[in-house]
């Protein structure tokens, strides 16, 4: 199976948390053959409405359209940059990486830069790099000829192309969660596909997740959906070194992961299992006693709540430049939250 074509074009465009409009307008772009409206709001969360076919409720399908990147934060005489985080990195996911900025003038790119080991003391090769210590080499001679090219506070994110792996596996940065507004979309134009659901389904792409969820908590408050799915990526635990049982054993190729919880609604996720049932698609459970760190926390709250579920693809190497999924999963995913969509009812009741 190939990297399908939207995914594709997703991931090789930057849109770290702030910086999402070229993605945005992306998505927007390709869910507009099958949606009779599209939309961005003043933040830069965009939607896309299928119509229902009478009655029934509506479904909102929530991925988040930003990655995590970097800011600069300081231009030194020699010309390097220096920088600071946009959303959680490690260190040592950095060194030696090129990277991509956006800046006023248009992309500039350069390499991450570290002491070279030759020169490094014996305490200092046992220390795992820190961000201060790093830096962005442009090719600059200059600090003045850095300051015509960049300014502070211009971002940017790893410079790398996808991959396809033997097994439908796919390869890149930005898949954290590029891959939930894929599956979004895909779900509604599966709806549309159908004829419809019985309920309005509104694919979303939010922005700034990865700094606070920031944009599902004024998207869920504009559209007020009746209820939602937020989709993102879930660690998978097939690598080295993970330990589970074999009822949370997230591989790749075994579908969505479907989380039941504290915060979640009981009956969301109850549909969504039966769903799954129903459709022979296989799926994997998680469970959180607490928030789940996702978009949902901040749609159930919303308002004066919005029944919230959470569907996730597992990824292995999360917030690297080298994100692992498998498209069967990503694929059956989507294939899930549009049985789900089929399956709401008018009426459908969510009382607790």
């Amino acid at each position: 199976m190939a990297i399908p074509t939207m995914l594709d074009a997703l991931v090789r465009v930057a849109g770290p948390s702030g910086q999402e409009a070229r993605a945005a307008a992306l998505w927007r772009e390709h869910c507009e053959p099958f949606a009779a409206e599209t939309g961005v709001d003043v933040n830069g969360s965009s939607w896309a409405r299928v119509p229902g076919t009478g009655g029934g409720p509506t479904l909102a399908l929530v991925g988040h359209i930003d990655e995590i990147g970097l800011h600069i934060t300081h231009i030194d005489d020699e010309g390097f940059l220096r920088f600071g985080q946009v959303g959680g990195w490690d260190p040592v996911q950095l060194v030696g990486q090129r990277v991509v900025l956006s800046t006023r003038g248009g992309e500039v790119r350069g390499v991450i830069g570290r002491k070279a080991i030759h020169v490094m003391d014996a305490e200092e090769r046992k220390q795992a790099p820190e961000l201060k210590g790093l830096h962005i080499d442009i090719g600059a001679a200059s600090g003045d000829e850095a300051k015509a090219l960049v300014r502070i506070g211009d971002m940017g994110v790893i410079d790398v192309a996808p991959l396809e792996l033997p097994n439908n596996r796919m390869v890149s940065r930005a898949l954290d969660n590029r891959v939930g507004c894929y599956v979004a979309a895909r779900a509604a134009q599966l709806v549309a596909e159908r004829g419809g659901a019985p309920g309005d389904v509104l694919a979303m792409a939010v922005v700034q997740e990865e700094i606070g969820l920031q944009g599902a908590k004024t998207a869920a408050f504009r559209h007020r959906p009746d209820v939602a799915i937020v989709i993102d990526v879930t660690h998978a635990n097939d690598t080295p070194g993970s330990e589970v049982g074999q009822d949370t054993h997230h591989k790749l190729g075994t579908g969505p992961v479907i989380e039941r919880g504290s915060l979640l609604h009981p009956r969301v996720s109850d549909l969504l299992e039966d769903a799954a049932t129903a459709e022979n698609i296989g799926h994997t459970l998680s469970s959180s006693a607490r928030s789940t760190g996702t978009d949902a926390d901040a749609f159930t709250i919303s308002r004066a709540g919005i029944p919230t579920g959470l569907a996730s693809v597992p990824l292995r190497y999360m917030h690297s430049a080298v994100e692992t999924v498998c498209i069967d999963d990503i694929e059956h995913t989507a294939a899930l939250l549009a049985a789900f969509a089929m399956r709401l009812t008018p009426g459908e009741a969510f009382a607790r």
